[in-house]
């Protein structure tokens, strides 16, 4: 038995793959620059960054994740 109110959802269509392209207010993102993590770690697995004023650290976890901490 189907309990839930069709009415209580907002549905909305997606659009199609290429039609987010030909609307007038989507625009390209810049290009990002990238680093790679062993040109970072340079064979470590915990840096420091500063930022604000504020120490944050990030590490490279046993299973090859990253993660930041405050």
């Amino acid at each position: 038995m189907n309990t839930h109110n069709p009415n209580g959802f907002f549905h909305r269509a997606r659009p199609y793959a290429g039609e987010a392209l030909h609307r007038p207010e989507f625009k390209r993102p810049a290009a990002v620059r990238t680093l790679t993590s062993q040109s970072l770690f340079q064979g470590e697995h915990e840096i420091g960054i500063d930022h604000a004023g504020s120490l944050y650290r990030l590490k490279i976890t046993r299973q090859g994740k990253l993660i930041l901490n405050k």
